[in-house]
């Protein structure tokens, strides 16, 4: 795509307040030339919408006569214009900056009530003809580093020729005020307003600036990028866009001159040249190139192949020099769906397990399924298909009658749990298990099927009976000891984790509950529940061996026994008896005995 059009500058002057009853002036972006060249398109800020002697304005306009000029008495705006400026801040207070090419020529102008007095810490206010204060009379000093206007109540106009040596200078202008009245040889007074010009020796305009240019990704579309902006996200859904805004400044923070605008994406990306936060139409090819400024332009990156996960690295260059580079990545559609299988169903039940997984969606459910691209990211398929049973999977059982997915997933964040679709089964009377259940789901539009691989899934009664166990027969002080809960229906099938346990009291001497106490939740498929401990108390421990009660009160009420295992615990020091060590002397001796005979038996067949 290649554009030949100018862009056209929109002038705006916006007039803001500030302290001290100063004006500032927010003008155009700053003004780029060389000595004797072009007219500037920008507009001279007018001197009525400054502060009567706490304004200065440098005219923006620039000359392309080869020297400076003042405006007509009392306006000093429409023919203002100056030669080497480069730069310009929006200010017109006692804080503005300018960059200006050494001798350059710069046209000021100020609305004034009283004696001013012009004074530069460098340079010369000029006197030719054509460089002339017009307003009113002027003096000026041996050097024409001060000019003053006596008693002038109108606008009025001066230019100022730049030393020849780079450096940073300023022009100050001082108003009649605390008690003094500005002189040639004493400019004293109140400052009125300065610029703090820096003098350069050459121009860097339309010279591409790293640090003053921005460019950034977004998912939500182009834009025309005014301050720095962070990537919002580096990669998108399937079948969506990715944009690169970006907005090329040279080191006066103006806009370039147009120049070659080219972008590069790899591994099959179709690009877009989107002007001025345009929304083009879905490119063709992986290079574009366009003839622009860069000053407010983004490029639209989409998928080369439909439904296929990719990563892509762009690049844009302006002229040959790399401005921007970034990588961006897309989603492709479903390529696999995993099931996992997190509780096991009550008989002759089909609801799933009540916020079965705790994660503040409050869905219910027994499994999750998470869907994948051929790359493996999350796809969200809430809006892009649907789930259901593969027939053949339960065909040829009676335990599970049914299998669905309730909520689809509808996000991709690896930390979020709407990335996963939750879903449940039903179970008849029989308890039992089925392990060759499988999911499908169908892409629409192309209604291709993605089918899950086996999985099992389990129908058993509730809780009627249990055992408890510790992972260890003996444990150290400072240890941890894992309690494992064991429950049965009534069939001694492994019970399900949808009909619950009821509440429980546990005495474990001289051990300290790590885990929660409470109902047994979360059974999950095979019927179990751990609790964990730490081996000690805060006042202490003894050694010893000791008994623990784990009662579920509900089942045991209902028949069931109550847990008692038991467990050794040592402070973890010598713990070695005297009977022991007796013990081990009477194996020694024994062992010297036997070896004594032996030896004699070898001497006498000798």
């Amino acid at each position: 795509m290649l554009k030949t059009t100018m862009r056209k500058r929109i002038a705006l002057t916006v007039v803001t307040a500030l302290t001290t009853g100063v004006l500032s002036v927010v003008a155009t972006a700053p003004v780029a030339n060389a000595h004797g060249g072009v007219v500037s398109t920008s507009v001279n800020n007018a001197a009525a919408t400054g502060t009567v002697n706490n304004s200065m304005f440098v005219a923006e306009k620039l000359s392309e006569e080869g020297f400076a000029r003042v405006g007509v008495a009392g306006t000093h705006v429409a023919n203002s214009r100056s030669l080497g400026l480069l730069a310009k801040d929006t200010s017109s207070g006692v804080a503005q900056t300018a960059t200006a090419l050494t001798s350059a020529q710069l046209s000021f102008y100020a609305q004034i009530s009283t004696t001013v007095a012009f004074v530069a810490s460098a340079g010369a206010f000029s006197i030719s003809s054509n460089q002339i204060v017009t307003g009113s009379t002027v003096a000026y000093n041996q050097t024409r580093s001060v000019g003053v206007v006596a008693n002038a109540t109108t606008t009025v106009g001066i230019t100022w020729v730049a030393p020849s040596s780079a450096g940073t200078y300023t022009v100050a202008m001082y108003y009649h005020g605390n008690g003094a009245v500005p002189t040639t040889s004493v400019p004293a007074g109140t400052l009125g307003a300065q610029i703090t010009v820096t003098v350069v020796a050459a121009s860097v305009a339309s010279v591409y600036s790293a640090a003053n240019s921005l460019c950034a990704v977004s998912n939500t579309g182009p834009a025309v990028l005014t301050t720095a902006t962070a990537d919002t996200t580096a990669a998108t859904t399937n079948g969506g866009s990715m944009w690169i805004n970006f907005a090329l400044k040279d080191a006066y923070s103006a806009a370039l001159a147009q120049g070659n605008l080219v972008a590069t994406a790899s591994n099959g990306a179709l690009l877009a040249f989107g002007d001025n936060g345009a929304n083009p139409i879905t490119g063709t090819s992986s290079t574009i190139v366009a003839f622009d400024t860069g000053a407010g332009d983004s490029i639209e990156i989409n998928q080369g192949t439909a439904d296929t996960p990719l990563s892509s690295t762009v690049t844009i260059t302006y002229n040959g020099t790399t401005i921007c580079t970034k990588t961006v990545g897309f989603a492709g559609t479903v390529a696999k769906i995993a099931v996992t299988v997190l509780e096991t169903q009550n008989l002759s039940t089909s609801a799933g397990k009540s916020n079965f997984l705790d994660d503040g969606y409050g869905r219910n459910g027994l499994f999750t399924v998470l869907a994948t691209d051929a790359a493996g990211n999350q796809v969200a398929t809430s809006a892009i298909g649907t789930f259901s049973v593969n027939a053949a999977s339960l065909a040829g059982q009676s335990i599970v009658s049914a299998l669905s997915v309730d909520s689809s997933a509808t996000q991709t964040s690896t930390t979020l749990p709407g990335r996963f679709s939750t879903g449940t089964y039903t179970c008849g009377a029989s308890a039992g298990e089925v392990k060759t259940a499988k999911l499908d789901f169908v892409i629409s539009g192309s209604g291709k099927i993605i089918t899950s691989d086996a999985f099992t899934i389990r129908c058993a009664g509730a809780p009627s009976t249990y055992t408890a166990a510790f992972d260890k027969t003996s444990y150290n002080q400072g240890e941890l000891a894992t309690l494992t809960v064991k429950f049965l229906d009534s069939k001694g099938n492994a019970a399900n984790s949808v009909s619950g346990t009821g509440g429980w009291t546990g005495v474990t001497p001289m051990l300290t509950a790590v885990s929660a106490t409470g109902a047994a939740a979360g059974l999950g498929t095979n019927g179990t529940k751990t609790y964990t401990y730490t081996v000690g108390t805060a006042s202490g421990m003894t050694a010893g061996t000791y008994t623990s009660i784990i009662d579920f009160t509900s089942l045991t009420a209902a028949g069931a026994d109550k847990s008692t295992p038991t467990y050794k615990l040592s402070t973890g020091g010598d713990t070695t008896t005297n009977a022991d060590v007796l013990k081990s002397i009477v194996a020694l001796i024994a062992s010297i005995n036997k070896q004594i005979q032996a030896l004699q038996k070898l001497i006498l067949k000798r």
